[in-house]
């Protein structure tokens, strides 16, 4: 699949195929070793192809599939920035392959130019990531208490978006979860409200926005027709609509696919401040 597809979105596990001619990557690997083969299955990719995992944080909804790889001695780069590795061994002590990044800084895996950059939220040093295919911008961005202005600058003249909407304010006060958990989930290093996101889209949007994922929609907070009309009406009163779906929990969402020529260039190696540990 020349494209880019989220395999799951949710609290039960993350995890997103971008794919050029050259270069196959996931980004987060949240979901069990079986799903993963099974949902990539369903795009006509195999597991086997996969050239790297770029991992946001070490949270588990967004790790877990790791230990299968390891267990199988999969041997696919793991590219992720250092405190987050060191997150992610005392999470799973299992052997990986790592190759760090700086947050921050961009580099070049293939034909992709990968730039991540921080977010806030309740981890070591979470990351964002846009990523650039010949004249096209992708921009991935979920698990964050708030879009700060370095957000909004990451996601300018972006062509596609997958965007966090984790819930609505008002069912995370009326739920039944305790005060601890909503005071998390509300603060500056939770999760977006669909609110939030409807305001961020509207922060970076401009005229050749072709599509929004909505994106870690949570299950009892939430539901994807509120999250639809509560980001669709900001966007409406604002004047900038742009079309929206659902990036879902327990199956593939809709795979965005690119010309046939994207990224026929050589495929180079990793480059730029990346490392191994």
């Amino acid at each position: 699949m020349i494209g880019f597809c989220p395999l799951a979105s949710g609290s039960k596990g993350n995890s997103i195929f971008v794919g050029t001619k050259n270069t196959r990557i996931l980004i987060d690997a949240g979901i069990s070793g079986t799903q993963l083969i099974q949902r990539l299955a369903q795009i006509d990719v195999d597991l086997d192809s996969i050239q790297a995992i770029l991992i946001t944080h070490e949270h588990d909804d967004h790790i877990k599939g790791l230990k299968f790889l390891a267990e199988r001695k999969v041997k696919i780069p793991i590219l992720t920035n250092a405190e987050t590795a060191k997150g992610i061994f005392a999470s799973l002590e299992v052997k990986l392959r790592f190759k760090i990044f700086t947050t921050g800084e961009a580099f070049e895996f293939g034909d992709l130019k990968i730039h991540p950059f921080s977010i806030p939220h309740d981890t070591l040093d979470p990351v964002a990531f846009t990523i650039e295919i010949d004249d096209l911008k992708l921009g991935f961005c979920a698990d964050l208490g708030y879009a700060t202005s370095l957000v909004k600058k990451q996601l300018e003249q972006c062509d596609y978006l997958y965007l966090e909407s984790n819930h609505q304010v008002s069912m995370v006060h009326s739920s039944s979860r305790p005060e601890k958990l909503k005071g998390r989930i509300l603060g500056r290093q939770g999760h977006l409200s669909n609110e939030d996101c409807g305001r961020l889209i509207a922060a970076v949007w401009h005229s050749k926005l072709k599509h929004v994922h909505l994106a870690h929609l949570s299950k009892e907070c939430n539901t994807p027709e509120i999250a639809l009309e509560t980001v669709g009406n900001i966007l409406q009163e604002k004047g900038c609509l742009a079309p929206l779906s659902i990036a879902h929990q327990e199956k593939i969402s809709n795979p965005i696919f690119f010309d046939q020529s994207m990224g026929q260039r050589n495929p180079s190696e990793i480059h730029c401040a990346l490392q191994g540990i």
